[in-house]
């Protein structure tokens, strides 16, 4: 099991604490959250695993589905191991095990869904590799992921999103401020980042993100 909370039931937030609450929150729909519930609607006892951290409304809505909802803050603990957004950081083998060990450290075949978000795109390649290896390991055959990608291929800074579920077929995003990408991805690198995969779909938004389905 992970060191990070396996969340099952609502938890509180403090909205004088809260930077989601705190900020400018949009609201708008997403093609690719409403296939990701698509593949699960009638079913009920599913594990999903969320890259965004412990948030009321992500909680709310997939435990009112009748699923199981884990949830990883990834982006800090990627801050916390490698120290901030050094990409040279991340070449370190040690530090990449210290890494999953932190963030995937569950079972085989564990998970049914995986809301990635935009994380994928601050990894390095060694990172990613390792990364998404691990994830092939604990999300089940038939199983989905839903990950962002910004669009703009010349972008040295992107906007870095909380997301959070307003209902199925719509997110509330807000910007948390810039990060710099260490890898940039048009189509084909992403059908080509998951090859392993079954099967990869697309979908471009207005604020220039990639919406991909991805099918173990």
């Amino acid at each position: 099991m992970s060191p990070g909370p396996a969340v099952v039931a609502p938890v509180s937030h403090s909205p004088a604490t809260t930077l989601f609450d705190r900020e400018v929150v949009t609201s708008r729909p997403s093609r690719g959250l409403e296939q990701f519930f698509t593949y699960v609607r009638g079913q009920v006892g599913l594990s999903v695993l969320d890259f965004a951290g412990a948030s009321q409304e992500n909680i709310n809505f997939i435990t009112n589905l009748g699923h199981r909802l884990y949830s990883e803050d990834f982006v800090r603990t990627l801050d916390d191991v490698f120290g901030g957004e050094d990409p040279n950081d991340q070449a370190n083998q040690g530090r990449i095990d210290q890494f999953l060990r932190q963030t995937l450290n569950f079972e085989k075949d564990q998970f049914d869904g995986v809301l990635v978000w935009d994380v994928l795109q601050y990894l390095t390649p060694a990172l990613l590799t390792a990364t998404l290896e691990k994830l092939c390991t604990i999300v089940r055959p038939q199983g989905y992921l839903l990950a962002y990608f910004h669009a703009d291929e010349k972008a040295r800074q992107v906007p870095f999103y909380s997301f959070r579920i307003k209902d199925q077929k719509n997110l509330l995003i807000n910007q948390r401020g810039t990060r710099t990408p260490a890898q940039i991805f048009n189509n084909r690198s992403l059908e080509k980042l998951f090859q392993k995969f079954e099967s990869v779909k697309f979908f471009l938004t207005r604020e220039q993100l990639r919406e991909v389905i991805v099918r173990r």
